[in-house]
């Protein structure tokens, strides 16, 4: 089942269910792929370009909610901690620290690198095989540690 079936099914539910949160995550999450495929004038997103709307939707809620943090923004911090917890669960299971790490000593093997200035290849090569499994932020801190 694709993600835009699955995201229909769940907005059917959420309406029965009269789940209005629930239900305005999945609507903005479906404007957001839909707004994407009219941008690169496609009727249908491949499964890759899907995964990046989900981590670009997962990331603005995350940096919003750090925005509201440091605002004391209590009200809408629990609204959004509300919205990540929906949006996670169309994400692709997160690899572990271990399975991240093995992948990090891969690329710097493959690569070559030896100081933190090899930091762009490294991340170059790992980005695209952890795509939506991995946090950015934390991808970078562990080549970080690897690298120094």
């Amino acid at each position: 089942m694709s993600l835009l079936d699955r995201l229909n099914q769940d907005m059917k539910q959420a309406m029965r269910n009269k789940d209005k949160d629930r239900l305005t995550v999945i609507r903005m999450v479906k404007a957001s792929m839909q707004n994407e495929a009219i941008k690169l004038n496609k009727s249908e997103l491949s499964e890759d370009e899907e995964l990046t709307i989900l981590s670009r939707e997962l990331k603005q809620r995350k940096d919003s909610l750090q925005e509201f943090k440091n605002a004391d923004r209590s009200d809408l911090v629990d609204k959004l901690q509300a919205e990540i917890v929906i949006v996670n669960e169309y994400m692709p299971e997160q690899l572990s620290n271990e399975e991240l790490l093995a992948i990090i000593n891969h690329a710097i093997e493959e690569t070559g690198a030896s100081s933190k200035a090899d930091m762009g290849k490294v991340m170059a090569a790992i980005m695209p095989k952890v795509k939506g499994k991995a946090d950015g932020s934390l991808v970078n801190k562990l080549v970080q540690q690897q690298l120094s």
